[in-house]
């Protein structure tokens, strides 16, 4: 009789543990953002004459090639650039700013215009509140190119996705505006 009673246990459980398996698990989409935010970054190149407007400097450049002017024999190669620059939720470089984008992007391609990226977002309104950091290359003439979300702080601790970054406005080698739609598929 025990042997009987072990056996339907076994039978039992086989069964139990076969179709709790077999059952489809419903998984999280990860491929829908938990959040995403659109926001604009300005930013004015010091070129010798506007200090005052200005909110990015080249700190390192070729042998031979000034701070105030970008190399270009034929692409500004070994260009390193920091900037501290405005960010608004439209794309009016006068619009009131909702945080700083701070950090750094080298020219490191020979043959094109591109540029490797390293910055965060220092958010500060009354909406956000927290950091947002981004790393990745930067091709510059492609129309939409993306880039890495990698953490964050505040109001975005831990979070992680793309940036879809896309020039909106540029003036020559001083002034450009970039269009960041940031989609986190990691929110803590």
């Amino acid at each position: 009789m025990s042997s009987q009673r072990i056996l339907i246990a076994i039978l039992f459980f086989s069964i139990f543990f076969s179709l709790s398996s077999a059952r489809p698990v419903k998984s999280k989409n990860q491929y829908k953002p938990c959040k995403s935010l659109v926001l604009y970054f300005h930013d004015i190149l010091y070129n010798g004459q506007n200090k005052e407007n200005a909110t990015s400097a080249i700190v390192a450049a070729p042998e031979g090639f000034n701070l105030t002017i970008l190399a270009n024999s034929p692409f500004p190669f070994g260009n390193i650039v920091v900037f501290d620059d405005p960010i608004t939720l439209d794309n009016n470089l006068h619009s009131k700013p909702v945080g700083r984008a701070q950090g750094q992007y080298i020219y490191d391609t020979k043959n094109t215009f591109t540029s490797w990226l390293a910055f965060t977002f220092v958010l500060n309104s009354t909406d956000h509140q927290g950091t947002i950091n981004f790393v990745g290359a930067d091709p510059i003439f492609v129309k939409t190119r993306d880039i890495s979300v990698v953490g964050g702080t505040g109001d975005f601790f831990m979070h992680r996705g793309v940036a879809t970054v896309m020039t909106d406005a540029f003036e020559g080698v001083v002034y450009f505006r970039l269009r960041v739609d940031i989609k986190f598929y990691e929110c803590w």
